[in-house]
């Protein structure tokens, strides 16, 4: 048993959609998790600053003792995952559970991705999707507005503003005849009911976010890390910008009142500390 707190870490918000089933599915651990809100999005980056900034937060997450690390983030996962093979405690992205989600729903062979920029410019959902079986087709379409929407709050399904944006992008995808779509990033869950209004009710959307949680708690039963607590666990937050806004959205979302427990930490400075203190431990 092991009773440290497990860390997730996102770009902004939508990391949340991780917590939210991490609550629910493991509702005695703790829950750390950082939310890089002041350098959102992550998903127009380059590759090279994409991998700075998921080092970064893994650090800060690792200075909180966490038992794992969960990269709730289509971008990172996709781009810098390989940062998580020298990592000592478990560590996962979303992207391999929620392709093997992905092909054991889809019933015609045919399964959309939607996703950052950087996560369908990297092929790694339809690379892991084809390990599996490459007759499967894959249809790719980047959302890039997705994520700003998000994060200023617009995914009411009544709004016509992201019904509109979304109509744009899955169009295509509609066109192709996919039966399974998968939310690439974890923001996109928040947009779920907009997303299912125009892909039609015979499309499984598969998200991220919930998947990554129950292959999370696999790991840690499957090397006996589950906590022993009876009472119910503790979520900290922290963002690298106002915090205002993002306890408000927290709150809504979690359904539950975060104010008190979320934090600011300016990310660019706890890295040079931390790179100055790596340097002369060594």
């Amino acid at each position: 048993m092991d009773n440290r707190p497990i860390g997730v870490f996102d770009s902004g918000l939508g990391g949340l959609t991780a917590v939210r089933e991490l609550l629910h599915i493991m509702p005695n651990e703790n829950v750390v998790y950082f939310g890089d809100t002041g350098r959102v999005p992550y998903g127009t980056r380059s590759r090279e600053t994409i991998l700075k900034y998921a080092a970064q937060d893994i650090a800060f997450l690792r200075s909180k003792n966490v038992k794992m690390v969960i990269a709730a983030c289509g971008t990172v996962s996709s781009v810098a995952s390989s940062l998580g093979e020298s990592l000592p405690v478990p560590f996962t992205g979303v992207v391999r559970p929620t392709a093997l989600a992905a092909y054991l729903a889809t019933r015609n062979g045919r399964i959309g991705v939607i996703g950052t920029t950087a996560t369908i410019r990297s092929g790694s959902y339809r690379s892991a999707i084809c390990a599996i079986n490459d007759n499967v087709q894959v249809f790719e379409q980047d959302c890039p507005l997705f994520v700003p929407l998000v994060e200023n709050h617009y995914f009411d399904p009544a709004d016509p503003l992201p019904c509109l944006v979304a109509e744009r992008y899955l169009t295509p995808l509609k066109e192709q005849g996919v039966d399974t779509l998968i939310l690439g990033c974890t923001h996109y869950p928040l947009l779920r009911k907009t997303i299912q209004q125009i892909m039609g009710p015979d499309v499984v959307l598969i998200d991220s976010g919930q998947e990554t949680a129950s292959f999370a708690m696999e790991l840690l039963r499957e090397q006996n890390a589950l906590c022993d607590r009876t009472e119910s666990g503790r979520c900290s937050f922290f963002v690298s910008d106002s915090t205002e806004g993002f306890s408000k959205a927290a709150s809504m979302f979690l359904e539950r009142d975060v104010a008190d427990d979320v934090n600011y930490i300016d990310i660019v400075a706890f890295a040079e500390s931390h790179a100055n203190q790596t340097e002369s431990e060594s």
